[in-house]
């Protein structure tokens, strides 16, 4: 049997397969709610056969957005209108997980087709808030150092929205702490020039992380996964690398981490990045080897037999993939017949099968 078809335990979770949809922004949403479109994008992905079936970057709080049209889960009306989505998902065999995420120095931004630079707060946006007061890049908003209050306040913002999800009936939870957003902006010295217990030393500037972590996982029912997303590297000399990537791993897994979803950069723009198949391949394989926890490998995950070669060569234990199922829903579908799988389809489908 081909690994990627293989089963995959976690808690009282059984992933049907190892591959995953990974969290990808649809820009879309009205006023933190999902609307019709999120319905089709994700349904379509569990009915394509993937296994767990993951919401975009979701805001714990209103500012926590990347752009006024990110999804949410601050407000409890939230909750009803991920409801459905989440139930038509279980129903296509899939398992429905929410990525919980707070936008920080990139917040207040337009979506892509937009131009993606900043809105100002006349025409919906906001100020946005980071460990330091350093905009990303100069078309960007100048965001608000955050004091020590406002994060705890972040904090308790993301195990208010784990209860939320929770409600809405999510079963696998990831803390976003990578590509630039605020968890990551705090984690790297390139963004993070704090003086206080949030700021300077590794053990300082990890700290917002572990507290969000315990602070989900309190929330988080026993029995369910949680995930945490990292930038295994920013890049660039100084910054956050591989080896403190490790160290924060062997920290969460204590605290009831269970995977670590390993991709990399997005904290400062113009870096150069060696951008090709599986090129994100190895963070996954030492981060599982060194901090002995599961992880996910991500980036240029295309073709069947290169997600099943990463598999059953003890590099990761899922594959979580994001353009190639935008391009294909139906990847699994079509990985599964080139892998000589058999995987049941929907019966409204099985007249094609």
């Amino acid at each position: 049997m081909a690994t990627l078809f293989t089963p995959l335990r976690l808690r009282e979770i059984e992933l049907k397969n190892r591959i995953v949809v990974s969290p990808m922004c649809e820009y879309s949403a009205v006023d933190g709610h999902p609307q019709p479109w999120h319905f089709v994008h994700l349904g379509s992905r569990a009915v394509g056969g993937a296994a767990l079936v993951f919401t975009e970057a979701t805001a714990v709080e209103a500012r926590g957005r990347i752009s006024p049209a990110d999804t949410g889960m601050y407000l409890d009306s939230h909750v009803e209108s991920w409801r459905p989505i989440v139930e038509f998902m279980r129903k296509q065999g899939a398992v429905p997980g929410m990525q919980l995420a707070h936008s920080g120095r990139k917040g207040s931004t337009a979506p892509p087709w937009l131009g993606g630079k900043k809105v100002p707060p006349e025409e919906g946006g906001w100020e946005p808030v980071a460990p330091s007061a350093e905009p990303f890049q100069q078309d960007y908003p100048m965001p608000r150092a955050l004091k020590a209050i406002d994060i705890r306040e972040i904090v308790d913002a993301f195990r208010r929205a784990a209860e939320r999800a929770f409600a809405a009936g999510f079963e696998v939870l990831e803390i976003h702490s990578a590509h630039g957003y605020l968890l990551h902006e705090f984690l790297s010295p390139l963004s993070n020039f704090r003086q206080d217990e949030f700021g300077g030393s590794f053990e300082n500037r990890i700290r917002v992380v572990l507290q969000v972590a315990e602070a989900v996982r309190q929330v988080w029912p026993a029995r369910w996964p949680l995930f945490v997303r990292v930038s295994a590297t920013d890049w660039k000399e100084g910054g956050w690398d591989l080896a403190q990537t490790i160290d924060l791993s062997k920290r969460l897994k204590p605290l009831g981490v269970d995977l670590i979803d390993a991709s990399s950069g997005g904290l400062v723009p113009g870096v150069q990045i060696p951008v090709g198949p599986g090129y994100q391949v190895g963070f996954a394989e030492q981060i599982r080897k060194q901090a002995g926890v599961a992880t996910g490998a991500v980036g240029m995950i295309t073709e069947p037999r290169q997600a099943d070669s990463i598999l059953k060569e003890g590099k990761a234990d899922l594959v979580i993939l994001a353009r190639e199922l935008l391009r294909d829903p139906y990847w699994p579908r079509r990985a599964a017949q080139m892998l000589g799988e058999k995987i049941k389809p929907p019966v409204q489908y099985e007249r094609a099968w």
